[in-house]
């Protein structure tokens, strides 16, 4: 994730990063350049088409779709956005109830030998959580003593959680808690199964194809129409009209693709590293 500091205006109109959708679309950019500066020569050189002509009134049509558009780009970038920030409530709440875990079993839990399982397995879920969203293999060897089943798992957060749980139903057993303790940790326990399933629906459920294929079409023939109605009234201003236009509507497209998915290695992705690695850090602090 990008830090940056938001009441900065002019370094961002000069600053140029490699996610900016400037970048991305410049090539494109630049056919559609090219393509606008053919229209205006076929129009005005070649063709010599009048102004009388039933060409020009093709502006009615961008001027009423325009409002379309606006509206379903908005849709978009707001759906995205919404998928975005669910993602980031949902680690929140991971770092705050791996906090309230480690702190209540800090205070419950007497047997040093027995903290130090559950110092190093509650900072392991949310880096395991981490490496899960991110389609990465995770390795079986956790720490000392510790490993994840290769043949009978595949949900490698599923069996660090119940790993924990197994741990603390063993101490239940044993005496070392008490049963309304037990309850109380169960409850944040069944919390990071949650997370991830909130985690697992965003990354899992894209927007549907048929509303991405639309817009992106919609995009596209908005765009290449626009040079044979302007260029009557723009000349060949026409093209870094439609360039800027393009620009655009695409970049809240491509916006809209990069943040709806939080959990990969774009640069506006949720901090999931990073967020673990603090998590653990915490966890180390309480429980010791």
């Amino acid at each position: 994730m990008i830090a940056y500091n938001p009441k900065e205006w002019f370094s961002f109109i000069f600053r140029f990063h490699k996610a900016d959708t400037f970048r991305k679309l410049l090539p494109l950019m630049l056919a559609i350049g090219v393509y606008s500066l053919g229209v205006a020569y076929l129009e005005l050189e070649y063709w010599k088409v009048s102004e009388s002509s039933h060409v020009k009134n093709i502006t009615v049509m961008h001027t009423l779709l325009g409002f379309v558009i606006s509206l379903l780009l908005v849709f978009r970038t707001n759906t995205a956005y919404d998928r975005w920030w669910e993602g980031r409530k949902a680690w929140g709440a991971l770092v705050n109830n791996s906090r309230n875990l480690a702190m209540k079993i800090a205070v419950m839990v007497k047997s040093d030998e027995d903290k130090e399982i559950f110092r190093k397995l509650i900072p392991a879920y949310s880096a395991v959580l981490n490496l899960h969203l991110k389609n990465v293999d995770v390795k079986h060897e956790l720490f000392d003593n510790a490993t994840l089943s290769d043949d009978h798992y595949k949900h490698k957060p599923n069996q660090i959680a119940k790993t924990i749980i197994a741990k603390i139903n063993e101490l239940y057993e044993q005496g070392k808690i008490t049963g309304d303790q037990l309850i109380v940790l169960n409850a944040e326990m069944q919390s990071l199964t949650d997370i991830c399933g909130i985690c697992e629906r965003i990354k899992n459920t894209p927007i549907p194809y048929s509303y991405s294929a639309f817009i992106k079409k919609f995009i596209f023939i908005y765009v290449m129409s626009l040079p044979f109605g302007y260029v009557f009234s723009l000349g060949y201003l026409v093209i870094p009209v439609v360039i800027v236009i393009f620009y655009v509507l695409a970049s809240l497209e491509l916006i809209a693709e990069e943040i709806e998915d939080p959990f990969g290695y774009d640069p506006n992705d949720l901090p999931t590293a990073r967020l673990a690695e603090m998590m653990q850090k915490n966890v180390e602090e309480l429980i010791y």
